[in-house]
């Protein structure tokens, strides 16, 4: 029982504003200048991410050196583009740029 509650105690509450959001988004137009704002916030947001990643990494990153991460990043977003704007295309091109960066240059 105390599994029960402890489980649902941390999911019901956000759960409740999640289902709001799905109702009410129904109403939203996609194209609307709020909408546009939105989306232009959210993608402001991830590229700041992968900035600070790229350009001030913690833990292991750190050992990469600095070309091998921007050389990933740029790869990806090339690959994205010519695989028609495919971010599952994109990502793992990155993602074996930087595995293969690391691995020809970081000692072990």
């Amino acid at each position: 029982m105390a599994l029960f509650a402890r489980h649902h105690g941390g999911y019901l509450p956000t759960d409740v504003w999640r289902w709001l959001a799905v109702i009410f988004a129904r109403r939203l137009d996609e194209d609307s200048e709020v909408m546009i704002f939105v989306r232009a916030v959210a993608n402001a947001m991830v590229a700041g991410v992968i900035a600070r990643l790229v350009l001030f990494p913690t833990g292991d990153l750190v050992a990469v050196p600095l070309a091998i991460r921007v050389g990933a990043v740029a790869g990806g977003f090339l690959v994205y583009f010519l695989a028609r704007r495919s971010m599952l295309t994109g990502v793992l091109a990155g993602e074996a740029i930087m595995i293969a960066g690391a691995y020809f240059t970081v000692a072990n």
